[in-house]
C-alpha cells in the first residue's frame, strides 16, 4: 500500500548524497563568484563608477546571503534525523540572513559590507553546526568555505576599501 510512511522509506531509499562535488554543483557555485570578483575589481579599477559598481556589489552580496540563509530552511525540511528543536532552529536560522542583508541595502558600503561579511561567516557557523547534527554531503563546508571566503574577500576590496 502506498501510504505516506511507505512513499517517505521508499524516498529516503533513494536518495543519495554524492560524496564528491557534482560538476553542476561546482559550475553554479563557482560561477556564482563572478559577479563578486568582477564588482570587487571594477570597484576598485574604475574611480568614476567606483559607487555604483560598490553599491551592485552589496546588492549582489545581500541576495546571495539570503540565498545561502534559505539553504536552511530546505534542510529543516528535508534532513529527517534532526530533532524537533534542530529543526525549529533551523527554520529560525534561515530568516536571519535575508534579515541582515535587506538593511544592508540602505547603509554606507563599508558598513553594509561589514554586515554582509559577518553575516556570511555566521552562516557559515551555522552550517558547521548543521553538520555536526546531521548527515550533509562530504563536499558541503569546504565548498561552503570556499565560496563564502571570497564573497567576504571581495565584500571588503569593493564594499569597504572603496570608502577609504
Amino acid at each position: 500500500m502506498n501510504s505516506p510512511a511507505n512513499i517517505s522509506r521508499r524516498a529516503e531509499h533513494h536518495i543519495s548524497l554524492p560524496d564528491a562535488l557534482p560538476a553542476t554543483v561546482a559550475w553554479l557555485g563557482y560561477g556564482g563568484l563572478v559577479p563578486f570578483i568582477a564588482m570587487a575589481l571594477a570597484t576598485v579599477i574604475d574611480d568614476h563608477h567606483a559607487a555604483l559598481w560598490s553599491d551592485a556589489l552589496i546588492a549582489y552580496g545581500a541576495v546571495i546571503l539570503s540565498f545561502v540563509g534559505a539553504l536552511h530552511w530546505g534542510f529543516a525540511m528535508t534532513l529527517g534525523e534532526l530533532e524537533p528543536a534542530r529543526r525549529n532552529a533551523c527554520f529560525v536560522w534561515s530568516v536571519v540572513p535575508a534579515l541582515l542583508a535587506w538593511p544592508a541595502l540602505l547603509l554606507s558600503s563599508a558598513i553594509a559590507s561589514c554586515i554582509l561579511f559577518a553575516g556570511f561567516l555566521a552562516n557559515y557557523w551555522q552550517d558547521r553546526r548543521l553538520a555536526g547534527y546531521a548527515r550533509l554531503p562530504a563536499w558541503y563546508l569546504p565548498l561552503r568555505f570556499r565560496l563564502s571566503g571570497v564573497a567576504c574577500l571581495c565584500l571588503v576590496a569593493g564594499g569597504f576599501l572603496v570608502s577609504w
